[in-house]
């Protein structure tokens, strides 16, 4: 395989699933899970885990039993100082401009949240585009349309194009495509349900595969691998 493009997650990818920012969302998610449902955190935790398997996201779930508040779980989860919970990383920048390769970011979050964190990351300019939950219609990954959405920014296609996430059903997505998938770290949740409508109507050309690595930074070990 000649990898000419790479698909980025940004949470817990570009940055380790022990930053305080991943708490701080894990929280204030879980804090909007109560407040939909009526409940403490212990009960929405229990609600979450049991119901997530079947969706993209948690705001997925919530509109299926009917959010309607999009915006406000945003700036709940999302709000404007939430990158003061992110240690900067000075090795990330050399590092991304020694990977040749084009770069695009496909997120689950909002643009704003991802803004905030390439802009504390400082690696802004060294991606071609972000795709963000709003771009997806509110659906993203592991729904088809924002990997091919973002192949399709990138200028790439399955047979060149590898994506990274933190994520086993993230990761299970892109494999469902045919394409090739580094799973990264391991805090990586649960796979895709097999009943979930985000596999439904594909037919790949040829069978995908997901490699793990353990962090970003192994990247340049294992694309001559591919």
């Amino acid at each position: 395989m000649i990898v000419k493009n790479i698909i980025f997650d940004l949470d817990n990818t570009l940055y380790s699933p022990t930053s305080a920012m991943d708490a701080g969302i894990t929280r204030r998610m879980m804090e909007a899970v109560a407040d939909f449902w009526g409940v403490d955190m212990e009960a929405a935790v229990a609600l979450r885990k049991k119901n997530l398997p079947r969706f993209s996201t948690t705001l997925e779930w919530l509109r299926s039993e009917g959010l309607k508040g999009v915006e406000a779980y945003f700036k709940k989860v999302h709000p404007d100082n939430e990158a003061d919970e992110l240690m900067p990383d000075p090795a990330l920048r050399p590092f991304l401009e020694s990977i040749e390769q084009n770069k695009i970011i496909l997120t689950n979050a909002p643009r704003e949240h991802a803004d905030r964190v390439l802009k504390k990351l400082g690696v802004t300019d060294l991606f071609s585009a972000v795709i963000d939950i709003r771009d997806c219609n509110l659906r993203g990954k592991p729904y088809p349309f924002g990997y091919k959405l973002a192949m399709q920014k990138i200028g790439g296609s399955i047979d060149d194009t590898i994506f990274l996430d933190d994520q086993y059903k993230y990761t299970d997505g892109f494999e469902a495509l045919g394409g090739t998938a580094l799973l990264v770290g391991n805090k990586n949740g649960t796979h895709l349900s097999p009943d979930s409508a985000a596999l439904s109507g594909e037919n790949p050309p040829h069978p995908g595969r997901t490699v793990r690595i353990e962090s970003v930074y192994d990247l340049p070990k294992i694309l001559p691998a591919l």
